[in-house]
C-alpha cells in the first residue's frame, strides 16, 4: 500500500481558497513554466490533436499550448470547478493520483507543478503513460531538491530553538537525478531530464510565506505539526532567514528548483538503442583513432 505523506483533502481545499483570493504576481512561477513549455515544445516536428493540461490552477498553461502552434484542442483538469470560472473551454474535475481518463486518449500531457504534492509518484506516472496515444509526448515540470532550503533552514532552527524538535514542513521534493529513471520504470521512451533555479527576492519572509498561500504551497504533510507555533515563533523564522539569506540591500533570497522530465510514449518510428553485439568496432581500435 502507498504511504500517505501528503494531505490531499487539504490540498484540495487549499487551491479551492487560493483561486478565490488571488494575490497579484503570486503566479510568477506559473507564468515562467508557461513560456519555458512553449520554448520546449518549438523544436519538436510534429503536432498534438489532443493536449492534457494537469492541474493548472489558472489557463496560463492551456494558453501557452493554444499558441505554440503546436496543439488544435486542450483540456485542462482540476480538482474543483473554480479553476474554470474564467475559461468556458473543454474542461474535466479530476485528480492526478486518479486520472479520468481511458488508455490512449490524449497525444500530449503537460503536468506543470503538482507532481511535487502526489503520494505515488511512480504509480502516477504509469498512468499517464497509458493515458498517452502511441509516439505522445510527456512534459512535467515540479519542484526539485533544491527548493526552499533557505526556509527549510530558518524553519529548523527556529523549532530546535523554541519547540524543542523539528517536525515536517517542507515537502520531500524529487531530485533530478531519480526522475530519468521514474520515467523508464513508467514505461517512458527516450527521457530527457534537466532543472533549473529560479532566486527570488522578497523584502521579509512573511512576503514569501503570502505567496506560499496564494499558491497553495503551504504545508500539507500528513506528519505536519496541527497546532500553531504562534506569533513569536514566525518572527524568529523572519530573524533567521533575514540574518543568514539577506542581500546587502536587506531583501531576503528564495530559491525554487525547477525539474523538468519529458518522455514519449514508444512508437516503433522513435530512435532505439543498438543491440549488445552489433558494433562494428572494437573499443581498443576507437580509442587508437581517437589519438
Amino acid at each position: 500500500m502507498t504511504p500517505r505523506i501528503f494531505d490531499r483533502s487539504l490540498l484540495r481545499l487549499r487551491r479551492q481558497r487560493a483561486m478565490q483570493r488571488p494575490l497579484a504576481g503570486s503566479d510568477f512561477l506559473l507564468r515562467h513554466v508557461a513560456a519555458d513549455i512553449s520554448l520546449r515544445l518549438q523544436p519538436v516536428q510534429r503536432e498534438f490533436a489532443l493536449a492534457l493540461d494537469v492541474l493548472s490552477p489558472t489557463s496560463q498553461i492551456a494558453d501557452a499550448l493554444r499558441q505554440s502552434g503546436k496543439v488544435s484542442e486542450v483540456v485542462r483538469m482540476d480538482m474543483a470547478s473554480a479553476a474554470f470560472h474564467a475559461d468556458q473551454r473543454l474542461a474535466v474535475i479530476g485528480d492526478d493520483e486518479t486520472p479520468p481518463f481511458a488508455p490512449q486518449t490524449v497525444n500530449l500531457i503537460v503536468s506543470a507543478l503538482s507532481l511535487q504534492a502526489v503520494n505515488d509518484v511512480p504509480g502516477t506516472l504509469a498512468q499517464f503513460r497509458r493515458m498517452l496515444k502511441e509516439d505522445g509526448l510527456f512534459i512535467a515540470v515540479t519542484l526539485g531538491a533544491a527548493t526552499l532550503g533557505e526556509l527549510r533552514h530558518a524553519l529548523a532552527q527556529a523549532e530546535s530553538e523554541m519547540l524543542g524538535g523539528v517536525s515536517p514542513r517542507v515537502a520531500p521534493f524529487v531530485d533530478v537525478r531519480d526522475m530519468g529513471s521514474l520515467l523508464q520504470r513508467a514505461g517512458f521512451a527516450l527521457p530527457v531530464c534537466d532543472s533549473d533555479t529560479l532566486t527570488v527576492r522578497y523584502p521579509h519572509v512573511l512576503a514569501l510565506m503570502a505567496d506560499l498561500r496564494a499558491m497553495a504551497a503551504t504545508n500539507i504533510l500528513e506528519e505536519r505539526r496541527r497546532t500553531s507555533p504562534g506569533r513569536r515563533f514566525f518572527l524568529r523564522v523572519a530573524e533567521i532567514y533575514a540574518a543568514r539569506f539577506a542581500d546587502p540591500d536587506g531583501r531576503i533570497r528564495a530559491s525554487f528548483e525547477l525539474v523538468w522530465a519529458l518522455g514519449w510514449a514508444p512508437h516503433d518510428s522513435q530512435q532505439k538503442p543498438l543491440k549488445p553485439g552489433s558494433a562494428q568496432m572494437r573499443l581498443a581500435e576507437a580509442l587508437k583513432h581517437s589519438r
